[in-house]
């Protein structure tokens, strides 16, 4: 890339927040300018890490001549209105999952996004996990001949707060709207939702009406059929595994551990470590990848980065798979 660093307004201080200023200090073509958070002691705990000026009051970040694009980091129902207001001073934004819990607040924004022609780009940063977009490339490629099957296993090390899942908008609008969207990266044109979600383990989970654990069956137009599988908890570790299954072949994306050494003893055989602990960990290569693909998108290079619309259909499956799980029916979808 040429050019001077895109210097970033980075909202929100948590711990997606944390990574993306990790991923800012760290990448050459970016400068963290500005962090706001009404909880400005992570605004300020930020800035003395990584460097830029921290404040209380988002309005700072949209100062004129402040920050070159926006990163939004902060709890959901805060993204429509800071997105429509980035787009409003022409800075390019990158948002995390989901725009809204809402449909109608993400349609009522959607016109809004096309006029204005501003870059809108969508956290899910798993598109750009190394392994997960190998086996995306060489699917397009057609190395395993026409996909039938895929399969995605996404286990969380443990259940959230109770307090998080009361706000969170439900396990298929929080945890698998990630795996919908990697869905739609190897089959975009799904057309039918089915979910059965359970609540085995989670008190947090049943005293909020949610699930705990859930498996969710996508079919395409062609007839070829994703399944999502989902659980709260892994004792293993943060479970994240892909398999691709084609007329010709299959590829298999397999979990990352914490270790390549297995041990061998009377207790065991090929014992190795258990898997990644953390979201963060496991996927931090590919949120530096989803951050520089995003630089490129800001400089009006072309670029992969998830846009609005994949937000927009990762939503209506996950509302889709919300109806499906507790009317138990099968629920058609069109994403246009």
């Amino acid at each position: 890339m040429t050019g001077s660093p895109l210097r970033f307004g980075l909202i929100g201080s948590g711990r997606i927040g944390q990574v993306h200023a990790a991923g800012i200090a760290a990448d050459a073509d970016a400068v963290l300018a500005w962090v706001a958070d009404p909880f400005v002691d992570g605004a300020h705990r930020l800035v003395d890490q990584y460097g830029g000026q921290a404040t209380d009051d988002v309005e700072d970040l949209f100062v004129p001549g402040r920050v070159d694009a926006v990163l939004i980091a902060s709890p959901t129902p805060t993204h429509v209105g800071l997105i429509a207001r980035s787009i409003e001073r022409g800075l390019p934004v990158l948002c995390e999952k989901p725009i809204d819990l809402d449909i109608a607040r993400v349609d009522a924004l959607r016109s809004r996004v096309r006029a204005a022609g501003v870059p809108v780009a969508l956290g899910f940063n798993r598109r750009f996990d190394p392994g997960f977009a190998q086996a995306r490339e060489r699917v397009g490629a057609g190395e395993i001949g026409r996909l039938e099957q895929l399969t995605i296993i996404s286990r969380d090390p443990a259940a959230p707060p109770a307090s998080y899942v009361a706000v969170s908008g439900g396990i298929f609008r929080d945890m698998t709207i990630h795996d919908f969207d990697m869905a739609r990266f190897f089959l975009p044109d799904v057309v039918e939702v089915q979910a059965v979600g359970t609540c085995t383990f989670d008190p947090g989970a049943r005293e909020h009406g949610d699930f705990d654990t859930a498996v969710t069956v996508l079919r395409s137009s062609t007839g070829a059929v994703a399944t999502i599988v989902n659980s709260r908890h892994s004792a293993v570790g943060y479970d994240q595994r892909i398999e691709v299954f084609g007329s010709e072949g299959t590829l298999e994306v397999a979990n990352q551990g914490t270790s390549l050494v297995s041990v061998s003893h009377a207790g065991g055989v090929e014992t190795r470590r258990p898997y990644e602990p953390s979201m963060a960990v496991r996927y931090a290569a590919s949120y530096r990848a989803e951050l520089h693909e995003f630089i490129r998108l800001a400089r009006g290079e072309a670029s992969t980065s998830p846009t609005f619309e994949d937000g927009r259909a990762a939503l209506l499956l996950a509302d889709a798979a919300q109806r499906s799980a507790h009317e138990r029916v099968v629920v058609p979808v069109d994403l246009t």
